[in-house]
């Protein structure tokens, strides 16, 4: 007979030990087992094959002072069951400052409204303090719930999603659940408002009085409405004439992004490599190398005559196409699949870049990239990103 009992109560060392050591004296075959732990009580759910004596079980283990509930379970439904092995799965990371039962509950309602089915929900972030004798708040904190999902998704299942992020301060991610999402490899950011909170050449701008012509041409490419060689040309000609000196005071400023230095350091603890593939300026991504650590650099060469910028910008031009290009080089010299590629940014030029890489993330990003990228961060840091990755808080080796 095929039987799934659950076992729930309060937890305590021995409990699943002695539980499995009566079922082996029953000759049970186990067909699933799972269990979870939440603030010291145990839900623990074993689908068993016993060959006789359920009534004798039972006695046994109410004997062991355990509380168990017994299903029966017919063959049909198990048969069916199996058959639902191939289906696809899912995972849908829930991302927010702090979640609260209404986020859970409208996610669930897609869910279900759509037809997946869950399987698994997990807590990824840490565990939370009722109170904030740390000095965390909601600009600071971080919470993360990853459920897993069987079941096909559609154009209109992400539309419903992105409806509810809208609606909702919180981020959804919803990706394939393959042998590649834990096995990335390579991570390549943007730099300009993705891993610093600055726009460099905003600042450059404004040391040469051009600040506001500057912004203007920066905000059309940034949100494609320019082509992006053509703007960077035409800001870097506002350029000319500034002292490379003044460009060394705001490379020592620059500010990094939150959760910039924990993302880096937690995946190169893991090996991975790091780049910067940015349609700003080598300049400032040498000194950011320096600062964090980073494998490769690729960004545009500011023409500098006699300490002075000369308005003028070296070809090749990193441009979305070159990062894209880039991208795909990378992991060609380090031997890995696109798939095991994670990319980050945040304006037009980037898309061809995350199209191109395995997760594709927009972070705070302008609103054509953000509608068009297939997975988007806009309440947390950078380093939110390890969720997407299936990283856990207390798996990330950052001091």
């Amino acid at each position: 007979m095929l039987i799934l009992i659950n076992i729930f109560g309060e937890d305590r060392p021995g409990l699943t030990s002695e539980m499995t050591v009566l079922l082996s004296e029953f000759d049970a075959a186990i067909l699933d087992v799972g269990q979870a732990v939440i603030h010291n009580h145990l839900s623990l759910g074993l689908l068993v094959s016993l060959p006789v004596g359920l009534d004798s079980l039972k006695k046994a283990i109410s004997n062991l002072g355990i509380v168990a509930k017994f299903t029966p379970i017919d063959s049909d439904s198990y048969e069916n069951w199996v058959g639902m092995q191939g289906r696809n799965r899912q995972i849908l990371t829930l991302l927010a400052r702090r979640i609260d039962a209404t986020h859970l509950a409208v996610v669930c309602k897609v869910i279900e409204t759509y037809g997946l089915s869950i399987d698994n929900i997990t807590r990824l972030s840490g565990r939370v303090p009722l109170s904030d004798d740390n000095g965390a708040d909601n600009t600071t904190t971080k919470a993360c719930i990853e459920f897993s999902l069987r079941g096909e998704v559609n154009k209109s299942f992400r539309e419903a999603l992105l409806k509810v992020c809208s609606n909702q301060d919180i981020d959804i991610a919803v990706q394939e659940d393959n042998v590649f999402r834990r096995h990335r490899r390579l991570i390549a950011f943007d730099m300009d408002s993705t891993l610093i909170k600055t726009e460099v050449i905003d600042q450059l701008a404004k040391l040469v009085g051009s600040a506001s012509e500057v912004a203007a041409i920066t905000e059309q490419a940034m949100h494609g409405r320019l082509d992006f060689r053509e703007s960077l040309k035409r800001r870097v000609s506002l350029l000319a004439g500034l002292p490379e000196e003044k460009m060394r005071l705001i490379a020592s400023r620059l500010p990094l992004t939150e959760g910039a230095k924990n993302l880096v350091s937690s995946v190169k603890k893991l090996g991975y490599k790091t780049a910067i593939l940015s349609g700003g300026f080598m300049y400032f991504g040498k000194v950011l190398q320096n600062t964090l650590g980073i494998d490769y650099v690729f960004a545009n060469e500011l023409e500098i005559i006699n300490g002075q910028l000369t308005g003028h910008v070296r070809e090749p031009i990193v441009d979305s196409e070159k990062k894209a290009e880039l991208l795909r080089m990378l992991a060609k010299k380090e031997n890995i699949s696109l798939q095991q590629v994670v990319a980050v940014g945040d304006g037009a030029n980037d898309l061809e870049m995350l199209q191109a890489a395995g997760l594709g993330i927009a972070f705070h990003a302008k609103p054509f990239l953000r509608e068009n990228a297939k997975q988007s961060i806009s309440t947390l840091g950078l380093d939110s990103i390890l969720y997407l990755m299936g990283i856990r808080d207390r798996d990330t080796l950052s001091p």
